[in-house]
């Protein structure tokens, strides 16, 4: 062990003692347990400093040092957002790739694509492991049985195939083409009362956030459930599964110490427990719902020569994401899910396809309202490939999104410039391995800084500017293809869906939901910018990064003339 290595650990015990001496003559109940959980606490990151050394001439990638024990749980209580600017003057400071001690791990942060590249592309299976959830968490992941939180094996597999296979497969997600018709006319209702007449003289505004996220939620609900559910059900779906997105947050402080917190925060506890079998309630009955109409549509088809009658006597019937998962089994643990675990892949489904939409989209037209000659090129573009059929305005449909380059690259610059997430979930490794010189030993987290990654200036002309045209493959930002890799597999050149084996399974997916929504809601509003308001593209954390100031617009009815 170095010297300096010595003088760290003797300043965690110095320190320590002297907290201890102090503490005589407060209550000594609880300090008393709290110190010395610390000091042993102090002796672990003896060890880990030890393991550390152990493990040759490489070092971790350089960062700041901080008080023993008690600096690095103080970084557990901070949220991301409030990480992000502290990370950027770290990243100025010591280079592309920093660590920061978070409770009793290193986390090691990327802000560089090439190196992103380098882990989650080249030596991707090394790096697609998760870190080990928090107590909170695993509360609502069902102790890491979801997709986005399960270890890198067997079952991770299996949850993300089903996925992909049942439901992300072309022919499956063409089969909701009339669910997303129906949620568009959802959205256009929603919106239509809020629009500007110019006959009858009545100017109003609407702030679009709320109708965003109720459509997309629809959508999902349906994907995921199979039925068109009241407005009743979606709101009462929508708002425990916002109470678990958006409280959640708020009990972060329970994971220092759990064993000891249980004791001590019973009351937060329960109310962590509360939410989740509050959850459980509103879910469940949907799941057994649709177990019950799985096993009567098997049963008829049987009795008629074993067809089943979603292509010939049902046009409204479409595979739900719950039914591919009540015959899954586990391959490690021989056996089916629980209902538990469904409720969680359930829930993850709806987040993962409604608040990063709805987001985006809300970015997207933001934009729209702040670059009006975006959206006019746009609207031109739009206009070119629909046309005008006697003067009545119909749906951009599904399949004339490929012919519009433009409306591609619109998507794309909101993703770049505005992510819904600044950072993927953390990666870990399942080996001890060196990256850029530094040791990434198999304890560490690994997070990537996907917002800083998209705007980078060496890649990326004026990075903060919203430029559409930098997509299009005519150097002069005219009329061409959009020619980008969005997996990042030849490189990463931005990477708001992830990159490697972890990349968001549904990428495909969000870029036709987007497309979709944005074309028609350009192509039946003309959006513009309420009189007196700049549109403040100021951000904020929620379970994405959503606009501080939400979107407020004028909305004008199209009126073609053909």
């Amino acid at each position: 062990m170095t010297r300096t290595e010595d003088l760290y650990i003797c300043s965690v015990l110095t320190f320590t003692f002297h907290s201890i001496h102090r503490i005589f003559d407060l209550k000594m109940e609880t300090w008393f347990i709290v110190i010395l959980v610390s000091f042993f606490s102090a002796l672990l990151c003896h060890l880990i400093f030890k393991k550390i050394s152990e493990n040759g001439q490489q070092k971790l990638p350089p960062g700041p040092l901080t008080i023993p024990v008690f600096g690095n749980l103080l970084w557990l209580r901070k949220s991301f957002s409030d990480l992000e600017p502290v990370l950027r003057n770290l990243h100025a400071q010591y280079g592309p790739i920093v660590t920061l001690r978070i409770g009793f791990r290193p986390n090691i942060f990327v802000a560089d694509r090439s190196i992103a590249h380098q882990a989650l592309v080249q030596k991707g299976a090394v790096f697609a492991d998760r870190p080990p959830a928090f107590p909170t968490t695993k509360i609502f992941s069902s102790n890491q049985r979801s997709i986005n939180s399960a270890f890198y094996g067997q079952s991770w597999r299996l949850l993300r195939r089903n996925l992909t296979s049942e439901i992300l497969q072309p022919t499956r997600v063409k089969s909701y083409t009339r669910a997303r018709s129906w949620v568009l006319e959802i959205l256009l209702d929603r919106l239509m009362p809020y629009s500007v007449n110019e006959y009858s003289g009545k100017v109003d505004h609407v702030f679009v956030v709320d109708h965003f996220q109720y459509a997309m939620f629809c959508l999902l609900v349906l994907m995921c459930f199979g039925d068109k559910l009241s407005e009743t059900q979606i709101k009462e779906i929508e708002v425990v599964q916002r109470r678990v997105l958006l409280g959640l947050d708020s009990y972060r402080q329970l994971n220092i110490f759990p064993r000891i917190g249980m004791i001590l925060f019973r009351k937060r506890w329960d109310q962590l427990f509360n939410l989740r079998r509050d959850q459980e309630a509103i879910l469940m009955p949907l799941i057994e719902v649709r177990k019950r109409v799985k096993q009567e549509r098997l049963s008829r088809a049987k009795v008629q020569a074993d067809v089943l009658l979603e292509d010939k006597d049902d046009d409204e019937f479409v595979v739900s994401y719950v039914e591919t998962l009540l015959d899954l089994e586990l391959p490690e643990e021989k056996r089916k899910l629980g209902m538990g675990e469904i409720v969680t892949l359930c829930s993850e489904f709806l987040n993962a396809g409604t608040d990063t939409t709805s987001t985006a989209l809300q970015w997207i037209m933001a934009n729209m309202v702040k670059y009006p000659h975006v959206q006019e090129r746009l609207y031109t573009e739009i206009k070119g490939v629909v046309g005008v059929h006697d003067g009545e305005i119909k749906k951009v449909k599904e399949e004339d999104l490929h012919k519009m380059s433009y409306l591609k690259a619109v998507v794309l610059e909101g993703l770049r410039r505005h992510p819904p997430a600044h950072a993927v979930l953390p990666h870990a490794v399942t080996e001890d391995v060196v990256l850029e010189g530094y040791l990434v030993p198999k304890n560490a987290n690994l997070n990537f800084m996907v917002a800083e990654m998209g705007w980078d200036p060496k890649v990326w002309e004026d990075p903060m500017a919203f430029k559409p045209e930098r997509f299009l493959s005519g150097n002069d930002g005219g009329v061409g293809d959009v020619l980008f890799d969005i997996t990042g597999s030849r490189e990463i050149k931005m990477m708001p869906f992830g990159a490697g084996r972890r990349i968001c399974p549904a990428f495909g997916l969000a870029m036709l939901h987007l497309e979709y929504f944005v074309a028609n809601l350009v192509w039946k509003f003309e959006w513009k910018a309420v009189d007196g308001d700049k549109v403040d593209l100021s951000e904020k954390e929620e379970f994405t990064t959503v606009m501080k100031h939400p979107l407020k617009a004028h909305l004008s009815p199209r009126v073609l003339i053909g």
